[in-house]
């Protein structure tokens, strides 16, 4: 599995376990969407290791890019509000760093 596929699986594990807390904290769900909450954040950080980046640190960094993007395509697709322009520049922006971290510079950095 690409990279790139593995971020945007792990955006949506992330995104997915942190909107249970938002679910249970901001709009009245039950506690117990925590558990499943919780099993999402798990694979998010086991999907991270899937990564073909060389260190740590280089794969969290280009996968913001990727989180970012996904977290507006749900902000559209589950909370039913769209992206703005400054939203859609700055997530340009930050896919675009993504790609020079993940890709930039010699092989095997």
């Amino acid at each position: 599995m690409g990279t790139v596929a593995v971020y945007a699986l792990a955006a949506l594990a992330e995104i997915g376990g942190c909107f249970a807390v938002w679910g249970w904290r901001r709009l009245g769900w039950p506690a117990w969407v925590l558990l499943p909450g919780a099993l999402s954040l798990a694979a998010f950080a086991l999907l991270l290791t899937l990564s073909e980046a060389s260190a740590a640190g280089r794969a969290f960094a280009a996968y913001g890019g990727i989180y970012v993007a996904a977290s507006l395509a749900w902000l559209w697709a589950v909370e039913g509000r769209v992206p703005d322009a400054w939203d859609l520049g700055g997530t340009a922006l930050c896919l675009a760093g993504a790609g020079v971290i993940l890709w930039g510079g010699s092989p095997g950095r």
